[in-house]
């Protein structure tokens, strides 16, 4: 891990607070946002089950392992832009 300077290391917390909050966003969508509608998505079915059931059970369940997997990468882009990535 290289040494940055105080300027740098403040601009790579910049991105990866916005990162973050990004992805906490969009965790905290599909955690209460779904299952806050999930009475009315019930009304449309999706391959025989209530499209409301099936987001909360399955959908977000995909969601958040897909957005593991997409923050991972894109926090490494960011420490590979500033110097200070792992391999």
């Amino acid at each position: 891990m290289t040494t940055m300077d105080i300027a740098e290391r403040e601009k790579h917390w910049a991105k990866t607070r916005r990162l973050m909050i990004i992805h906490l966003i969009i965790w905290f969508i599909f955690s209460f946002g779904v299952h806050a509608f999930v009475g009315t998505l019930n009304h449309i079915n999706f391959f025989g089950w209530p499209l409301g059931y099936y987001f909360a059970a399955q959908g977000s369940l995909a969601v958040f392992v897909i957005q593991l997997f997409m923050f991972v990468k894109q926090q490494d882009n960011i420490d590979r832009e500033f110097g200070v990535a792992e391999d």
